[in-house]
């Protein structure tokens, strides 16, 4: 997505952004870009450039509480709808961060079928800012279930990443989903600093829940403005882990999908453009337009620019910009009648099943839930800091030594691939394995390229939101991270 881009959907909300009616995280993350933006233009927020240095991180305090007995009643006897034969424990409910503000976040924990005491533990974290883990990546992406289109029943991912991890969802920050505050200003105070802050205090909390996996190998994987979460908490846990030895947690990797700004603001926003063109979607006088009115690593927007990007996304049509070969989502209408769907041929209106799904009352209770109007993305926060440059923390995690791997679905004209290759150039780092295709089954799953300290991997055929295009290609990709190597070159034999 795309911050000049995100001016033109405010302008023509209407025309251009139809299809977001059927994905509220890409919607969510165009409509904080648009903000973000507009605080440069007005001078305002300095917070948005700043991110904790690591003395301050270190002198920080958290909180951590007794959590005896809390798992026993956390387990779900099963989900209303849920397939014959589930063959593995699920776990979900609240573990509080700020018992002062009354702040509890919501998860959702699916051991592994396959012997899960040898498997790693791995945290899933959605984007926005202020979308569900829950409802996007364990509903609709990795999870071990789907929704049909009745909203009632569920059916088998075959590809669930489960299958090789014990998969954890966390709904954050406070406010998404069915995480809360009992203080309302929570909700103004809300940015990248107050998110990692309350997932780290989560995963100690939780880690105490769960003491089986406190030394486990840890993996943080996530998509979308996750590109921003999933380095950030990284950077958190390092660093604690060297002051305070009561809370190490074994982090080993983390690995972000079609990830946001993850290194700075401008090779996002200029690989969106670059996209459009090279795929076919915008005129070669526009693509040319921007090139000669728009400086991407500009503090400003000028008005040839904004025009510029405007007509962009009038040529756009209405297509779904999140796979922009995919069909989009014209009848949102629950279907009782309908056959069970399958993980093969993803529905685009899958969204509204979830929600349907999710505001069943005997979901709720199965879940442990307080009784909430749920949806996939909270409507409004005050968002106080997004560094728009995150080159310090991306290089102190490549000098960590962790795994770092950046996928991307080469069919996202949101936060396309285009965008995640300009930033990996923009670390100048030595490559070690060319680039070359990999193989899931017998096709090849898309391309591959190791630098110094991170693995960069396309996913062929695949929108924003990988695993739900992708689901054989993803699980191939997934596994083969866990396992520290690169997918393989050829197909198997």
């Amino acid at each position: 997505m795309k911050v000049f881009a995100l001016h033109a959907c405010v302008s023509l909300f209407a025309l251009l952004c139809v299809s977001s009616k059927a994905n509220q995280q890409a919607e969510r993350l165009q409509q904080f870009i648009v903000s973000k933006r507009s605080s440069k233009n007005n001078k305002v927020d300095h917070l948005i450039n700043s991110w904790w240095d690591d003395e301050d991180l270190s002198k920080q305090k958290y909180y951590v509480s007794e959590q005896e007995g809390l798992r026993k009643a956390d387990k779900i006897r099963s989900l209303p709808g849920q397939p014959y034969g589930v063959n593995f424990d699920q776990y979900s409910g609240y573990v509080t961060v700020d018992p002062k503000a009354g702040r509890a976040l919501f998860y959702y924990f699916v051991e592994s079928p396959y012997k899960p005491s040898t498997k790693p533990l791995v945290l899933w974290l959605n984007g926005g800012p202020g979308c569900s883990s829950l409802g996007y990546g364990a509903m609709q992406e990795l999870g071990p279930f789907r929704v049909n289109s009745n909203g009632k029943t569920l059916f088998v991912n075959e590809y669930a990443w489960n299958k090789v991890a014990n998969v954890l969802f966390l709904e954050s920050p406070a406010g998404v989903g069915f995480s809360y505050s009992n203080t309302s200003s929570d909700y103004d105070v809300a940015g990248d600093k107050f998110t990692t802050r309350d997932a780290y205090v989560f995963l100690v909390n939780w880690l105490e829940r769960f003491p089986q996996y406190k030394s486990r190998d840890f993996f943080i994987t996530g998509e979308s403005y996750a590109g921003h979460y999933v380095p950030q908490l990284a950077h958190t846990i390092l660093v604690h882990n060297k002051h305070d030895p009561k809370t190490i947690i074994n982090l080993k990797g983390i690995a972000i999908g079609n990830p946001w700004s993850w290194v700075d603001d401008e090779t996002s926003e200029k690989g969106v453009y670059d996209y459009f063109w090279t795929h076919a979607v915008m005129s070669d006088e526009t693509h040319e337009a921007i090139g000669k009115y728009c400086d991407f690593a500009s503090e400003s927007v000028s008005d040839e620019c904004e025009s510029s990007t405007n007509k962009a996304y009038q040529e756009l049509g209405n297509i779904n910009q999140y796979n922009i070969y995919s069909p989009i989502c014209h009848d949102t209408s629950i279907r009782n009648n309908a056959s069970p769907g399958s993980v093969y041929n993803y529905d685009p209106c899958s969204e509204t099943y979830v929600q349907v799904y999710m505001n069943n009352p005997e979901v709720q209770r199965a879940l442990h839930a307080l009784p909430t109007n749920w949806t996939h993305c909270r409507n409004y926060y005050n968002w106080t800091d997004s560094p728009s440059n995150s080159l310090p923390t991306i290089k102190y995690l490549i000098a960590s030594g962790i795994r770092f791997w950046i996928y991307s679905g080469d069919t996202d004209g949101n936060v396309p691939v285009t965008s995640s290759r300009y930033s990996i150039n923009r670390l100048n780092l030595t490559i070690q394995v060319s680039w070359r295709p990999w193989y899931s089954g017998n096709e090849v799953g898309g391309y591959v390229e190791h630098y110094e300290g991170v693995s960069f991997v396309t996913v062929r055929g695949s929108g924003h939101e990988v695993p739900s295009w992708q689901p054989a290609r993803a699980l191939t990709l997934f596994t083969s991270f866990l396992n520290h190597t690169l997918p393989l070159p050829s197909p198997p034999s």
